[in-house]
């Protein structure tokens, strides 16, 4: 796999247009080293909440688009706020979706966790959850760099999107190299 190009996606926790979180995400193509190709993953907001009743009509077309998109990725980026000191429940209920559909599309995926939040844990005990999902679904969590974007208004411009804070961008771009060797080492091979 040397010298391959791996195709990620990434996924925001954060239903809200505006969010830090999203612009944290749609910054990464432009900080990835060149052998990482992100694009953002088919959309959740119109998941029905999850229900086993529903569920035994069929899982949503929306739901199966999805959980496609994470089996051809080479990996999984998620960039997402923090909500009560937990995942946004959009974000949750995704993954209880994508946790139902066959040939789990989470198993063996290397996945990285990005977080920014106001707070100066910066997303902390949300990626805790996360980790935790995905260890149950059986993915590759990246473990370090961790990128935790705390009092993230301050490092982030509402108004461009763009991340001001260069330690920050920084801290980015050494998960982004970091996360590219570890799906050449690990993807697939689970």
């Amino acid at each position: 796999m040397a010298g391959s190009t791996f195709n990620v996606i990434a996924i925001c926790g954060s239903l809200r247009k505006g969010s830090y979180n999203r612009m944290v995400m749609n910054a990464l193509p432009g900080l990835a080293p060149a052998n990482l190709k992100l694009a953002e993953a088919p959309p959740f907001a119109d998941f029905p909440l999850y229900n086993a009743d529903v569920q035994d009509k069929g899982i949503p077309p929306a739901v199966l688009t999805l959980a496609e998109a994470v089996r051809a990725a080479d990996g999984v980026i998620f960039n997402s706020p923090e909500y009560n000191f937990s995942m946004p429940g959009g974000l949750k209920n995704a993954i209880d979706w994508l946790s139902r559909v066959p040939n789990q599309p989470f198993a063996g995926k290397p996945v990285a966790l990005q977080s920014a939040a106001n707070g100066t844990l910066g997303g902390g005990r949300m990626q805790y959850d996360l980790r935790r999902s995905m260890i149950f679904l059986d993915a590759m969590t990246l473990n370090k760099p961790e990128i935790f974007i705390g009092n993230c208004s301050q490092k982030i411009d509402a108004t461009t999107g763009q991340i001001t804070d260069q330690q920050t961008v920084g801290f980015i771009k050494q998960q982004l190299e970091a996360f590219a060797q570890f799906i050449e080492r690990f993807g697939g091979k689970y």
